[in-house]
């Protein structure tokens, strides 16, 4: 590990261990200012000086909320949260120190959380409007459409302060690596009581346990398969191109592990604090929290089970053992997926290109670095190729055929997650480049292959189906004669 890293495993169980005690204050209002107070602690130990970028840009964010008219805010705010990082990652070129790596992290966070509020915003107020709109044309069928109805929560967001959006900012819960979550589960933590009845210790020390393994699967492998021998001259020069294809896959493990490691801790911050429990009946989903009405609930809190799923990152055991690359996607980062499904893909405004948009605003969220869009940018090319076989081969097949197919997409899957997923770790092009040659690109050239092939024989399919639908209704015609006078006629 090395310094940044050590800064941030020593953090988050510091922000671990004082989740036992920001349970245990009683007044909403001071625990409230607490988080927020040991929030910011932890975003000066980690940044020092850079800490200024953070509270530059919430102010920035925060201006744009409550300022610009809520029809726009949400386009105002998005602008200036993501354009804060074009001067954030490239201040170098001004002459100013280059940014620590847990400061990127902290930043990414915070213009998600404060670009997410104000789409939030928008979102309810064209509810409110079209609610009023409703009941001045027809009063009787005002609330005959379910989408149309205003909660409190909808109304809540027109009175934003400048200091609720400060303190849902800088939350110690999830403020250095995540979760994201939505403002209406940060105001449910202090106004609701399942905190107090969810199995906080228990599901902690659960995630601590998994926590542990992950970083001992990390140290051991670095150790083996260092990331820095892949950027040395004897891995070039000494290794044979089999070795360097093999490679991708212990780097990509190695990079599992780390992530899981952080993100496995990141949600032991949360459950520590009972911060995202809501009751099992609320059905919650990963960054969106209940889709249920759950506020009834919070009168008879003890009668409920819980669960943290709305603050829960990536889907570990899915991940590694789904059979796909789509369905790997699915289950990785989930509450940033929630947060760009909801804002950037649903609300981009030419449909075909949405899965585009998502993505490369996914690489920008990311960074500049050219191994962001390799990677971000690549996977939706293997999603087509694996697409177009899923439908040829994996589709119909059944019994020992398909459990044979499933693990060659599995195999498949985690060679393109590898393969992609190196030149994300090998970040510049200089690097990246140098090892796709050393492989002679085989990973875009396999794939692009499999493609076109692909592609034709599903011509060949559908003209087979064709010809086999003519000769089943020519069959069928012959056989009724009374058919084949009505076709005539």
């Amino acid at each position: 590990m090395n310094v940044d890293d050590v800064i941030y495993v020593l953090c988050l169980l510091a922000c671990i261990a004082a989740g036992s005690y920001v349970r245990k204050v009683r007044d909403e209002t001071q625990r409230k200012y607490v988080c927020s107070m040991l929030g910011l602690i932890v975003v000066v130990v980690v940044s020092g000086f850079h800490s200024l970028h953070c509270a530059i840009s919430v102010g920035l964010g925060t201006a744009s909320v409550l300022l610009v008219h809520p029809s726009n805010c949400h386009v105002i705010t998005f602008v200036v949260m993501f354009g804060y990082l074009v001067f954030f990652r490239l201040v170098y070129l001004f002459g100013l120190p280059a940014v620590p790596g847990p400061t990127n992290m902290i930043q990414m966070l915070l213009t998600l959380k404060v670009s997410g509020i104000a789409f939030e915003k928008t979102a309810a107020w064209k509810r409110i409007r079209a609610q009023d709109e409703r009941v001045n044309n027809d009063q009787d069928n005002a609330n005959s459409d379910p989408n149309l109805n205003v909660t409190s929560y909808d109304l809540s967001l027109q009175q934003l302060s400048a200091t609720e959006i400060v303190l849902y900012s800088f939350n110690y819960v999830g403020v250095l690596t995540g979760p994201y979550y939505r403002y209406r589960t940060y105001r449910d933590y202090f106004q609701m009581p399942f905190k107090d009845h969810a199995p906080c210790v228990q599901a902690t020390i659960e995630q601590l346990k998994a926590a542990v393994f992950y970083c001992s699967l990390y140290l051991l492998a670095n150790y083996m398969w260092p990331l820095d021998y892949a950027l040395s001259d004897e891995f070039y020069n000494d290794r044979s191109v089999l070795y360097r294809v093999l490679y991708v896959w212990p780097t990509f493990f190695i990079f599992r592990a780390r992530i899981y490691t952080g993100l496995t801790l990141s949600e032991c911050v949360c459950t520590m604090a009972g911060f995202g429990a809501y009751p099992d009946d609320a059905d919650t989903n990963n960054g969106e929290g209940p889709r249920k009405l759950y506020q009834d609930m919070a009168k008879d809190p003890e009668k409920h089970s819980y669960n943290f799923t709305t603050i829960v990152n990536t889907r570990v055991l899915d991940v590694e053992r789904c059979w796909t690359f789509r369905e790997g996607m699915k289950h990785w980062n989930v509450c940033v997926q929630y947060w760009l499904a909801v804002n950037v893909y649903k609300l981009f405004p030419i449909k075909k290109y949405r899965t585009g948009a998502i993505f490369l605003c996914s690489a920008y969220w990311h960074g500049f670095r050219p191994g962001h869009y390799f990677c971000i940018m690549g996977a939706p090319f293997y999603v087509i190729m694996e697409d177009t076989w899923h439908k040829l081969v994996r589709k119909d097949a059944v019994g020992m055929r398909r459990t044979v197919i499933d693990v060659i997409f599995w195999i498949c899957k985690w060679f393109g997650f590898s393969y992609l997923g190196t030149a994300f770790l090998l970040s510049s092009f200089d690097s990246i480049w140098r090892f796709y040659s050393s492989v002679y690109h085989i990973g875009y050239i396999t794939w692009a292959l499999l493609v076109i092939v692909g592609l034709y024989l599903t011509k060949l399919k559908k003209s087979a189906e064709r010809k086999a639908k003519r000769a089943a209704d020519s069959t069928a015609s012959a056989g009724d004669p009374s058919a084949a006078k009505q076709k005539a006629q």
